[in-house]
């Protein structure tokens, strides 16, 4: 299949930018999206700060060596914007799926129900008619925000010539200028590196350790999800998990047998199913399942009580060492 081509989308849209519709959406930690209304007189401001300017920046690059690369093979290098798939960027595709499956069910936002201070990002949605077919055409385009671009209005002061005046709004937003991501189709183009990651909690190299991972352990234990979730997924947002699995020699590790009898042993609710698979249902089910292949739990032989252990330390084989003092 033929790689998405940035520079001939961005000459598309700035042909057609005149005919083009624009809704915005927050969207919150947790990647739930919020309808957001807006003045008709911020239409030019919400197309120049979203679409305008990622347009130009594209276009004007390209004539002075701007290229755009593969995001998994990215190395921080200078005058490249990168691309990945969307499919690839988990919370980036649920977010979208809300918003393209979902959309009657999206409330608008209001700060006093829902909290400014828990928004982590802007999305704006754009629409033109091709001019080919007269089907409608969608992008995205996605920024960070901070609870510091907020500034409340029970705090605030307007400067209005000379005076003083009382705020007028009850938050008032300061929109990030700069380029961050932008989402067409299935492709995600990514003009600021870290700024995606952090926006999208995407960690290219964490998520392939992660699958590989995850694909040892299905390979050695028979598991069973709650319906949506996955090894490689839930170890991904259990990075204290990954790091233990990163360390183990799987292979080498108790047989499933071993560690359902050690969970008993350990008085432990380790659930399994009618086919003997252990059950994850949430990420407490994941850390339990690993300290278990890990030993990370025991039995005091001096008061019987048990204890989880929160890091292993080695002590060195003393046998045939000199006493000390």
């Amino acid at each position: 299949m033929k790689d998405f081509d940035v520079f001939q989308w961005a000459n598309e849209v700035d042909e057609i930018k005149g005919n083009v519709s624009v809704e915005l959406f927050l969207f919150n930690k947790n990647y739930t999206p919020y309808k957001v209304k807006y003045s008709e007189s911020l239409t030019n401001s919400v197309k120049a700060l979203f679409m305008n300017e990622a347009i130009k920046y594209i276009i004007d690059e390209a004539d002075k060596g701007l290229e755009c690369r593969e995001y998994e093979k990215s190395d921080g290098e200078e005058k490249v914007i990168y691309r990945t798939k969307l499919s690839k960027v988990g919370r980036a595709e649920t977010l979208l799926h809300l918003i393209e499956n979902e959309y009657k069910d999206i409330d608008y936002f209001s700060d006093n129900e829902y909290e400014f201070k828990k928004i982590k990002g802007i999305l704006a949605k754009f629409s033109y008619p091709d001019s080919s077919t007269g089907d409608m055409k969608f992008f995205y385009i996605a920024k960070g925000l901070s609870a510091s671009s907020a500034i409340k209005g029970a705090s605030s002061w307007e400067l209005n010539g000379e005076s003083f005046e009382p705020f007028s709004a009850e938050v008032a937003i300061k929109m990030p200028a700069d380029n961050q991501v932008a989402i067409v189709g299935d492709n995600v183009v990514i003009f600021v590196q870290k700024k995606f990651e952090v926006l999208f909690q995407y960690d290219y190299k964490t998520q392939v350790i992660a699958e590989e991972k995850a694909k040892e352990l299905t390979e050695k234990y028979k598991l069973s999800f709650a319906e949506g979730l996955t090894l490689d997924a839930l170890l991904q947002e259990r990075k204290p998990a990954l790091r233990k699995v990163q360390a183990m020699s799987i292979e080498e590790e108790m047989s499933q047998e071993q560690l359902i009898d050690y969970a008993d042993e350990m008085q432990l609710e380790l659930m399994t199913d009618d086919d003997g698979s252990i059950i994850i249902m949430d990420d407490k089910d994941l850390s339990m399942f690993v300290n278990l292949i890990n030993e990370d739990y025991y039995v005091s032989p001096v008061n019987g009580k048990r204890y989880e252990i929160k890091s292993k330390k080695l002590l060195a084989d003393t046998e045939g060492e000199p006493p000390r003092g």
